[in-house]
This record gives C-alpha cells, sequence and structure tokens, in this order.
C-alpha cells in the first residue's frame, strides 16, 4: 500500500481484501440462503466510526465472483466445493451452470415479494443525487495517480503492457430463456441453444441417443424433459409461421420474410444435426415440415372452397384462384427466403397438390349430379394441368413430376356414372320430344319442326364436353349417343311410317300434308351429319350403330319422297296419258302441261333441305323420263313409213331438249338421264343395220337395265320385221346383257328399263295352222305376219259369243 499511504489515505480506511462495507441500513441478503453475519469482535468499527457487524463476504454467498471485477475470491474452509450441493443463488450467479425451469421459478417468486422495496429506494436515491449534481457544478479533471506521484521534471515511466484479458465463457441460456427466443421467433438462435441442451443432456447419458425422460437420473431426466418440450414449442412456432406467411404478406412483410429464413435456417441445422444423431434417433424436421406445409394447404383449400357460389364448379373455380394466388406468394415472396438447398418451392407446390388431391378425392365418392361430375373431370383433366400446373416449371421439382389428383380407378368410375347417366337420360328425353313432336304432325297449323333441332342439341350437350376432357372419355360418350341416336331414329321411322299410312292424313289436311311430309324429310341432313359425326369420333365399334341410322333415315327419306312424288305424278298423269298418240305429233300441249306442273310445284319443294331437295328433283327427273318413255315402248305408236319414223324421232329429240331445260331450272344433278330419248330417237330413225347396232349397244353400255325385250319393243316401233336384222341387232343386246359388266344390275337410283315393263314379244304364226282357215290375200300382209300370243282365258268370264 505504499502508493496509497503517499496520498494520505491510511490503510484502516481500507476495507479488508474480501469484504464489502454495507452503506443501506437494510441488509439485501438478509432473506438468502448462505448469507451470514461476522461476530462484533472480529470486525471492530470502520474508520469513519460505522460498525462492521453487517458486513457479508464473497465466500459467504457461493457464486458471487461476477459480481467482483477482474479477480476470482478463494475458497475458504466451509465454502460449497466439488461435491457439495450449491444454494439456490450459488446456481443462479456461477458461471458456466445452466439453470434449470424449476430454479427461474423460484427465483421469479423470490424476486416478486421486494420487487416494490426496491423501486421506491431507487427512486429516492436518483431523485437526491440528481439534486446534489445541480449544486456542485461541473466536476473538475482530476490528476491522475501517475502524475500525483511523479515529482516535477522528471520523466514519467512508461506505462505496463497490457496484459491479455482471459477469454470470457460463454453463458448457457435457461430453458426459460429458450423458451422466449423461441416466443420471440429468434428461433435460429432458439434452435442453436436446444441443441446444446441436448448435447449436455447426451453427455450425461454416456454419449448415446436421447432417451425418454427419466431414463438417466434426476438431472438427466430433467434435460430430456426440457429438450422436449422445447422441442415442441419451436416446432409450435415454426408450423405456425408456415401458417401464417401462407395467409398473406400483412403490414409486416419484412419480418415475415426474416422469420421464413430463420424457419430455413432451423431447418439446414436439425437436418445437420439428424446425422449426427443417427437413423433412430433423427427428428426428421424437414419432413415435418413439408407435412406442415400439407396441412396449412389443405386449411387454405377448405377456407376457399365452401363459401363459393355455384355449386361444385364454383367450388373448383375459388381452388383454382386460391391455388394461383398462393403459389404466387410462395414463387414471389416466401420461396427466396428459405435457403435454395430446400427446395422450398417443391415442397410448397407438393403440399398444395395433396391437399387438393384429398379435397378431389372426397368429392369423387359423394354421389354427384351429372354436371358436377363433368365439372370435376374437366377440372381434373384440363383446367389444373393448364391454369395451374402449366404457370409451373416442374423441371425445377426434385423428385420429378407430380402424381395424379384422382386415382385412374376414380377417373373411369366417374366416366362410367357419367356414360350411364347420359344413356339413361338421353334415352327418356328424345323420347319425350318424340312424343311432343309427333302431336303436332296431324294438327292443322302449319308450324316447322324444331324435332332436329332439339335432338342435336341433347346429344351435342354430351358430346362436345366429353372431348375436351379426355380423347378416350369423347369416344365412349359418342359410342354412347350414337347408339341412343341410332335407337331414336328407328322409333322415328316407325312414327313416320304410321303417319303416312294413315287412310285419313291426306284427305283430312291436303293443304298442310305436303308441308309436313316436307319437314319430316328436313329432319334427315341434321341427324344424318351428327351420326356420322359420331362414328367418325367414336370407336369401331361405333360403325353398326352409323349403319342403323343411317338406314332408318335413308327408309324415312324415301318414304317422304315416294310420297311427295306420288301425289306430284298423280296429278301429272293426264298429261302422260295424251302422248305417244297422234296428236302428240302434231301438238306440244301435253309436253306444255307436264312442265307447266312440273315448274309450279318445284316452288314448294324448294323448301326442302338442298340434300333431300336434289335428290327428290333426280328421282322426279329419272320418273318423268320412265313416264314419258314407257308409252312408247308399250307400241302406243307404230311407224309405218320412213317418214312417221322421221316425225316420230324430232319430236322426241324436242321433247327431250324442253324436259332437260325443266330440270336444269330445278338444278336436278341426273345428267345421265339427258341422252336416253336422244338414243332412242336414234334407234328409230337409223336405216342400215350396223349403224343401228352400234346405237344399241351405246344404250346398253349408258343404261345396263335395258333388255332384249326393250330393244325388241323398239325395233317393232320402228316396223323392222326382217327376222335376220332383228337377229342381229338383238344379239348385241344379248353379248352385252352376257358380259361381266351387264350382269350387274345398277343401283336403284340408277335404274330406268328395270321401271318399264313391255308387253311380251309377239310370235309368227306356222303357214299349216292357217291355211285351212285364213285365205292366202290375209298371209300376204306383213302387218298380219306376226300376232300376239293367245291369252288364256278367264274362268270367271265366259267366251263371247259371236
Amino acid at each position: 500500500m505504499p502508493i496509497l499511504k503517499n496520498l494520505g489515505v491510511a490503510d484502516s480506511k481500507v476495507p479488508r481484501a474480501g469484504t464489502l462495507p454495507l452503506r443501506s441500513s437494510r441488509n439485501p441478503f438478509e432473506e438468502v440462503p448462505g448469507l451470514e453475519e461476522e461476530e462484533v469482535g472480529e470486525l471492530g468499527t470502520l474508520p469513519n466510526g460505522t460498525s462492521c457487524r453487517r458486513r457479508a463476504t464473497l465466500e459467504k454467498l457461493a457464486g458471487l465472483a461476477p459480481f467482483r471485477l477482474g479477480w476470482t475470491p478463494g475458497r475458504r474452509a466451509g465454502s460449497p466445493g466439488d461435491g457439495q450441493p450449491r444454494s439456490f443463488l450459488g446456481r443462479m450467479l456461477t458461471p458456466g451452470i445452466r439453470r434449470s425451469s424449476a430454479d427461474f421459478g423460484l427465483l421469479a417468486r423470490l424476486q416478486g415479494t421486494r420487487a416494490q422495496g426496491d423501486e421506491e429506494a431507487a427512486g429516492e436515491a436518483a431523485r437526491r443525487l440528481a439534486f446534489l449534481r445541480l449544486g456542485r457544478g461541473p466536476k473538475p479533471r482530476r490528476a491522475s495517480l501517475a502524475e500525483r506521484v511523479v515529482p516535477a521534471g522528471e520523466a514519467a515511466p512508461e506505462p505496463p503492457p497490457k496484459v491479455p484479458e482471459p477469454l470470457k465463457m460463454k453463458e448457457p441460456l435457461s430453458v426459460l430463456e429458450i423458451l422466449s427466443l423461441i416466443q420471440q421467433r429468434e428461433l435460429a438462435r432458439a434452435d442453436e441453444h436446444i441443441l446444446e441442451l441436448e448435447a449436455e443432456e447426451l453427455a450425461s447419458s454416456g454419449g448415446g441417443a436421447p432417451g425418454p425422460p427419466g431414463a438417466e437420473g434426476a438431472g438427466g431426466g430433467r434435460r430430456a424433459r426440457d429438450v422436449a418440450l422445447l422441442y415442441e414449442a419451436l416446432q409450435r412456432e415454426l408450423w405456425a409461421l408456415v401458417r401464417e406467411t401462407l395467409a398473406g404478406p400483412g403490414p409486416g412483410a419484412g419480418a415475415g420474410t426474416g422469420a421464413v429464413a430463420q424457419l430455413g435456417q432451423v431447418l439446414l441445422q436439425e437436418e445437420a444435426a439428424d446425422g449426427r444423431r443417427g437413423p433412430g434417433a433423427a427428428r426428421k424436421l424437414r419432413a415435418r415440415w413439408a407435412e406442415a406445409v400439407g396441412r396449412a394447404a389443405r386449411e387454405r383449400l377448405e377456407a376457399a372452397a365452401p363459401g363459393a357460389p355455384g355449386g361444385l364448379a364454383g367450388q373448383l373455380e375459388a381452388l383454382r384462384a386460391r391455388l394461383l394466388e398462393d403459389m404466387g406468394g410462395v414463387r414471389g415472396r416466401l420461396a427466396p427466403a428459405y435457403p435454395a438447398g430446400l427446395g422450398a418451392f417443391g415442397v410448397y407446390l407438393r403440399g398444395y397438390h395433396g391437399a387438393l388431391a384429398e379435397w378431389l378425392g372426397a368429392a369423387a365418392r359423394r354421389r354427384l349430379p351429372l354436371p358436377d361430375r363433368y365439372a370435376l373431370l374437366h377440372w381434373h383433366n384440363q383446367v389444373y394441368p393448364r391454369e395451374v400446373l402449366g404457370l409451373v416449371d416442374l423441371v425445377a421439382l426434385e423428385n420429378g413430376e407430380l402424381g395424379p389428383l384422382l386415382s385412374p380407378g376414380t377417373l373411369r368410375g366417374l366416366e362410367d356414372e357419367c356414360v350411364t347417366d347420359v344413356k339413361a337420360q338421353t334415352r327418356a328425353a328424345l323420347l319425350r320430344v318424340l312424343q311432343e313432336n309427333e302431336e303436332h304432325w296431324g294438327s292443322t297449323e302449319d308450324r316447322p319442326s324444331s324435332l332436329a333441332q332439339d335432338v342435336c342439341e341433347l346429344l351435342e350437350e354430351h358430346t362436345e364436353r366429353a372431348p375436351r376432357i379426355s380423347q378416350e372419355f369423347g369416344e365412349r360418350m359418342a359410342h354412347c349417343c350414337l347408339g341412343g341416336l341410332a335407337e331414336f331414329l328407328q322409333s322415328f321411322q316407325q312414327r313416320v311410317e304410321r303417319f303416312h299410312e294413315h287412310p285419313g292424313v291426306r284427305e283430312l289436311l291436303p293443304d298442310t300434308y305436303i308441308s309436313r311430309t316436307i319437314s319430316l324429310v328436313n329432319c334427315g341432313p341434321p341427324l344424318r351429319a351428327l351420326a356420322e359425326r359420331l362414328a367418325r369420333v367414336g370407336p369401331p365399334e361405333s360403325e353398326p350403330a352409323r349403319e342403323a341410322a343411317a338406314s332408318a333415315l335413308d327408309r324415312v327419306t324415301r318414304l317422304c319422297h315416294r310420297v311427295l312424288a306420288d301425289l306430284l305424278f298423280q296429278e301429272l298423269q293426264p298429261h302422260f296419258n295424251k302422248l305417244m298418240r297422234r296428236k302428240w305429233l302434231n301438238s306440244p300441249e301435253a309436253l306444255d302441261g307436264i312442265v307447266g306442273t312440273l315448274g309450279a310445284q318445284a316452288l314448294a319443294l324448294r323448301r326442302m333441305q338442298d340434300e333431300p331437295y336434289q335428290a327428290l328433283v333426280a328421282e322426279l327427273h329419272r320418273r318423268a323420263l320412265v313416264e314419258y318413255v314407257r308409252p312408247l315402248l308399250r307400241g302406243r305408236l307404230r311407224c309405218r313409213s320412213a317418214r312417221t319414223r322421221s316425225r316420230v324421232a324430232g319430236r322426241l329429240r324436242e321433247d327431250a331438249a324442253q324436259l332437260q331445260r325443266l330440270f336444269r331450272r330445278l338444278e336436278s344433278q341426273a345428267s345421265w338421264l339427258d341422252a336416253v330419248v336422244p338414243h332412242l330417237a336414234e334407234v328409230l330413225q337409223l336405216e342400215d343395220t350396223p349403224s343401228i347396232q352400234v346405237e344399241v349397244g351405246v344404250l346398253v353400255r349408258d343404261y345396263p337395265d335395258i333388255r332384249r325385250k326393250h330393244v325388241a319393243a323398239l325395233l317393232d316401233i320402228r316396223g323392222l320385221h326382217n327376222t335376220a336384222a332383228r337377229q342381229e341387232i338383238l344379239a348385241v343386246a344379248r353379248d352385252l346383257e352376257l358380259s361381266e359388266g351387264g350382269a350387274l344390275s345398277p343401283p336403284r337410283d340408277r335404274a330406268f328399263f328395270s321401271d318399264i315393263s313391255v308387253p311380251r314379244p309377239p310370235f309368227c304364226l306356222g303357214l299349216p295352222l292357217f291355211l285351212g282357215r285364213l285365205p292366202l290375200s290375209r298371209l300376204a300382209r306383213p302387218d298380219l305376219a306376226c300376232l300376239p300370243r293367245l291369252r288364256p282365258l278367264s274362268p270367271s268370264r265366259p267366251p263371247t259369243q259371236r
């Protein structure tokens, strides 16, 4: 103490090492265990006259060494040492000793009893010191200790070298302090301390894997429980953070992003720790994080779907909007905050994908109506891949592509239910539409029929939606609808036949009968086009149904065409009866009547659609020429001279040209009929046999259904009775008739001569039969050389008496 002596400070005024004067009248440690009072006789009095009775040693306060600056107290006899239990305050204040949750609970109770008195005393002392500082003025500069000791004029000695301070030991945090860090969302720091605490627990248990609480002694069991409780609290905060950040950025977007970064840091720390723990003790926080993301996604989707209007379709639209909103936030805000090695965007995408799969699976297990099934299948197959996954870089996913939302069996079941419901609903709906439409067929009200439009709308509702879901489902739906359409058309055909077979329909409805028939014919083209389209889309098994539908429509069309043609030719029949007579050669009156009537009726037929109209006009064209040629081949007119043959041939050509102009005006496509009458005219007018043979050959080539009886009747009209010439000409027809090409019968719409029946060919009477009965002058007449065949007498008619 020489320096203090030079300064004039007595030794008695310096407190003894290891003691602290207590200036307060109240002993702050009077309630603290381990605190004792020295005997008065031993301590004596201080130089200022105060008693040293209330003096405590640092050795008595186990663990108060941190309050002394730069030195460590020595142990005295009786102080707590190794192997001796420390007091509560010693455990709380000794460095390197972690305070447990039980110690902090006791400390909180102790501090609570005296908090009020300490606050009052501290406030009074602060006010008193502030008043004294104001009266004393600024504090003057005092000379340093070295300036006082060194005399004037001498050089001051060099300061001693600084001794480096020893590194301070990092003080471990208590369980409550770690819990406080977790609650303050300092998750990475809290996890570090939890890992330290877990390491201590492992060390105390012999370095093995952490066992259940209570497996070791009391201290090890408490630490194990503390570690487990801290991990539970940490995970609660982590998964709550996952939910909160998915809900939206909110006002503290930056803080939320920082918390997400800490979450990612915790996952990396725990993944590294799992490598040290071993497979059996790994906590697998990364997998639990993925599960928490899935739970949060499920909550988000379930919250979005129930309030959406519009049934299941509206709920699916709400799910789509929520998915796009959340995945946009993940891409732009959350995924960049995570460490790159975690693949955060893929984890969130898989979580939402799995949550959506659960939602759709639950919806598919319910009994859904047909529109909801369509909406679910379309959203699953088209909307989600295109509008949600289409915006996601699936190549960036770690584990490849995402799995299906619904299993193939579930999808097949939904499609089967759709097909079954469509088959039942369309069958009933089509029959109802047909019944309602049939009720108007017999009414006098002339209203257009909407049967074809209604049928197409009913079926196209399904045939257009199904291919947008998948190609296979579109094929199945097309096959189903085509089968229903074929059944409907067969019923339609039967009802049309009953309508035309009704005996009183034509008489009761003469004005509307033609209009009704035309409207029935007009149902054919759209329904035929629908059947063809469904057959193209459907599988190969759809061909029988297409053929059945086409056959039913063909029967309806032919029946209606025949009805219309019969009505028209009933009106034209008087004009056809005037053909091939003497008056016909001199006057065009008969043909003018035919052309005028056909032209007038064509105006009503123009209401028919193009396809059936073209077929009807072609039929009218064919039938008109058949009716025109029929009286000619039946021998109504005979040519006895070359002049008569020339007049008849000329008249035939003129009529053929007039009929050709008429049917061109009616837009007939049956141009193959234009040459039949000119060919007949040439056969009648030609004189030499070879030319007639050539023309007959052309007739047989262009009209394969012509037979030798037609050629023989034409030769009879021409007046050719030379047996040799007739045989040469008929041989041409026979040869072509027996050839491979001529043996094939033409289709129905190309038949012409097969609809013309001619009388049987005449036969020549033998001379011995008539020599005794007829005079020779009669036999000399060439027109009696051949007579018609004798017909047997009818049993109901008696022979005529001469």
